[in-house]
């Protein structure tokens, strides 16, 4: 196929949109189901290349969730405890494999977010991980492959409409990229540089140097992550997935905030005041989502209010108190934090700690370093300066 035409492009009134190659080749996907959109062909592309970096990077399957170009969660195929299997909507007896893992902390970082989105999977989409889809409410995927049985219980998705897309795992695009804006041609290096361990996370500038094997592989996730969220941004991970992900704020503290907030819910999901709601059995995931959003944030009278409580919940809940969410995430410690450009202020880092974060990698170059570095030493936070700018627009 050389071509694929679209039903529009970004906007339902952007005709006529196709994707092809400008050098007439074949494209490198195929569409094995529904009829994917432009926003999908962003999502997927994008999704895809951070998929196969960190199969890359860390030798295991990965995941991501996409929503409007930039990754709501994206993780790594590491084991669910039972906690995570009840916070995720994962059955205590499901079979997993290492890429259904991925996809379940991919999708349950941020869940809110991930409603609708476009999934991209490191490697051939097996049935495990097809049974978790299949109850989710999604848009499409992207894949090298699929198992004739997975295959079969997506395309039963949407009513038959769930779009499929394969993608060639051994396709390389060009080293320049071409877009055009306003008429105008841009032209530039792909953004191909390698972020690993050794080339990244060798240069530590704080007095604490001690940066753990699993905190080095989390500072490894946020950079490949950064790399394909739409700038500025910054991403908390923990336990191979992301749990934080603030993309496109002008500032960088207001990104460092937003993901901090994202991060502490996915902390707070975890107490077993919220793990033990008393849900209606007729609520589905996405209500049931929406109402934990609430419960835990700042307005839970909402959802647990006298007059609307019943519509949720067999019994009215207790209030989660300041109190409580405090003394709860003062005990997180062990979050990694990337950022894809310096950070200017030390407030960045005074909001990052209290999220748990002892581990950091950013850029460095800032003429406020000193600042910043100051800033890690009194929380005894380690910091490495990875040299390497990762905007992406």
């Amino acid at each position: 196929m050389k071509e694929f035409q679209l039903k529009y492009g970004t906007n339902p009134n952007q005709k006529p949109a196709r994707i092809y190659m400008a050098d007439g080749s074949e494209l490198p996907v195929e569409i094995l189901n529904g009829r994917p959109g432009y926003i999908n062909f962003l999502d997927a592309f994008n999704s895809w290349q951070l998929v196969r970096d960190l199969k890359k990077a860390l030798g295991m399957p990965a995941a991501a969730s996409f929503k409007h170009v930039s990754p709501a969660g994206a993780a790594i195929g590491l084991p669910l405890d039972d906690t995570l299997r009840a916070m995720y909507h994962v059955a205590p007896d499901a079979e997993l494999s290492p890429l259904a893992c991925a996809y379940a902390r991919a999708r349950g970082a941020d869940r809110m977010s991930s409603f609708g989105d476009w999934i991209a999977l490191s490697d051939v989409c097996d049935l495990a991980t097809a049974k978790l889809i299949q109850h989710e409410v999604s848009d499409g995927i992207i894949a090298p492959g699929y198992d004739a049985d997975a295959l079969e219980v997506l395309k039963s998705k949407k009513k038959g409409n769930y779009n499929i897309v394969a993608i060639d795992p051994d396709y390389e695009p060009a080293k320049l990229e071409t877009r055009t804006v306003f008429g105008v041609t841009f032209e530039q290096g792909r953004q191909d540089l390698d972020i690993s361990d050794a080339t990244m996370l060798q240069n530590i500038v704080t007095e604490n140097k001690e940066i753990s094997a699993e905190q080095r592989r989390d500072l490894i996730i946020s950079l490949i992550v950064l790399k394909y969220t739409q700038s500025n941004s910054v991403c908390y991970v923990q336990d191979g997935q992301t749990i934080g992900v603030g993309a496109g704020q002008q500032s960088r503290i207001h990104c460092t905030r937003l993901a901090g907030q994202k991060a502490d819910n996915w902390q707070l999901r975890h107490m077993p005041k919220v793990l033990n709601l008393p849900f209606r059995e007729d609520i589905s995931k996405p209500n049931r989502d929406n109402a934990i959003d609430v419960y835990i944030g700042d307005t839970p009278e909402d959802v647990i209010g006298d007059d609307v409580w019943a519509e949720t919940f067999t019994e009215q809940p207790a209030p989660l108190t300041a109190e409580e969410k405090r003394a709860w995430l003062d005990k997180v410690t062990g979050v990694s934090l990337g950022s894809d450009a310096f950070f200017p202020f030390g407030d960045n880092i005074e909001r990052a700690r209290r999220s748990g974060v002892t581990a950091i990698v950013q850029p460095g170059g800032s003429i406020r370093d000193q600042q910043v570095i100051d800033t890690c030493n009194r929380f005894g936070i380690a910091m490495a300066f990875c040299g390497i700018r990762l905007f992406h627009h």
